[in-house]
């Protein structure tokens, strides 16, 4: 992406935070410069007060990506495809339909993570029917992608297991590797009582430490936040469905009021673009009702 477009992108779509100011996902060399967007939250089957419009989020997202200039590299979904059910079918019903809608996209390839909505009453099993794993590796130009699944297991963890799979693909790699780790809940503790938190996330952390370049994106709190725990940077993504209260501040954690003077506000999508030349990450927040 050229610089200006970047620029204009963000002009169109809300806030920008260029790397110098993060920490994290530095130091690229040897790999080549690209982006992708992050998607988040879009709770297909949702209905209530919170979106009076809930089935033309998704669309609406799916809509302005494609509209891009510059294709992204991959786009990414951190998690609640689906709102949640008790009812198996319905599962996944909403599931299907999530994926349907969004085969929409002109990308490849497209990667997909469960939320709790989606994976934390059946450990998973209706969302591994449609997408396969709940957390898996990949590399895209020089960059290490781990996406951790910290809402199949019980009691909001990530657990024993699969700490050990990081652990032995963490093993390998040069300490200066670049690593990207995507995951739904936040690995620190933001707001625990809101659930806003990953117990034993303080144990992934100990193990993504001595990498020097770690940057984790998340979902979840549906809103745009940014943390850092030392040297690595953690940065959450809007949701397509409704916004939610900052963190702990008010009692409980119920969403943001739909504003029939202006729709899917606090809704939103993210592009990240990693910069090779001059070792930075760029995000360009976007509003879901940007033009």
């Amino acid at each position: 992406m050229q610089r200006r477009d970047f620029f204009r992108l963000a002009a169109a779509g809300g806030g920008a935070v260029f790397g110098s100011a993060l920490a994290g996902c530095a130091a690229m060399a040897g790999a080549d410069d690209f982006y992708f967007v992050q998607l988040s939250d879009c709770h297909w089957g949702y209905s209530g007060p919170a979106n009076l419009e809930p089935r033309a989020c998704l669309p609406r997202a799916v809509a302005a990506v494609n509209a891009l200039a510059r294709a992204p590299d991959f786009v990414v979904f951190t998690g609640d495809l689906s709102h949640t059910t008790d009812d198996p079918a319905e599962r996944r019903r909403r599931l299907a339909e999530f994926r349907g809608v969004a085969a929409g996209l002109k990308v490849e390839p497209v990667h997909f993570m469960p939320g709790e909505h989606d994976a934390g009453l059946d450990a998973g099993a209706a969302y591994r029917e449609q997408f396969g794993e709940t957390h898996y590796r990949f590399e895209h130009r020089g960059v290490n992608f781990i996406v951790l699944d910290n809402v199949s297991q019980p009691g909001s963890t990530i657990g024993a297991a699969q700490l050990q799979w990081l652990q032995a693909e963490l093993a390998p790699l040069d300490r200066a590797a670049p690593i990207v780790v995507f995951t739904h809940r936040p690995l620190f503790d933001l707001a625990p009582r809101w659930d806003w938190a990953t117990r034993d996330g303080a144990r992934a952390l100990d193990l993504l430490r001595p990498f020097a370049n770690v940057t984790v994106f998340y979902g979840h709190i549906h809103q745009e936040h940014h943390h850092q725990t030392g040297h690595i940077a953690h940065h959450a993504a809007k949701s397509l469905i409704f916004a939610l209260p900052a963190p702990g501040s008010q009692p409980e954690r119920t969403p943001v009021p739909w504003n029939p003077a202006a729709p899917f506000e606090g809704l939103g999508w993210r592009e990240i673009e990693s910069q090779a030349r001059g070792a930075q990450v760029a995000l360009a927040e976007h509003r879901l009702g940007a033009a």
